[in-house]
């Protein structure tokens, strides 16, 4: 969101919308509906199997959310380099005095295709 449009959300006095967000199996699928989207964003929760397993791991209270926005598109068609977020509430680490909110966030140059692209040169 750009300053302009957090400005009209603070005079308002009332806060964004939640992005909508799609259950899946990992990233992936977000990070190429991110390749794809105008706006370069793409936002889900973690289910199944693996969802389950982390969860129960830690103890946590909540979902396991992802959110991929586009830090930039590359000259090369479906391309981008996207920054990727994996966070959930209320994980208990076994050190920790009280759970808190555990985040991952990494970037990486990705296609379509499923591959890095060529070569880095942005798109004009």
């Amino acid at each position: 969101m750009n300053a302009a449009a957090w400005a009209l959300v603070l005079l308002a006095g009332t806060s964004p919308a939640p992005p909508e967000r799609r259950q899946v199996p990992d990233a992936r699928p977000l990070m190429l509906e991110a390749l794809q989207a105008s706006d370069g964003q793409a936002h889900g929760a973690l289910d199944g199997e693996l969802a389950r397993a982390i969860t129960h791991r830690f103890e946590a209270s909540g979902p396991i959310y992802i959110d991929v926005t586009t830090a930039h598109r590359y000259a090369q068609a479906g391309c981008a380099r996207l920054n990727v977020v994996i966070w959930q509430d209320g994980v208990k680490l076994p050190d920790a005095p009280a759970p808190q909110t555990q985040r991952i966030e990494f970037g990486i140059n990705y296609c379509l295709d499923g591959r890095p692209p060529k070569s880095l040169e942005r798109r004009p």
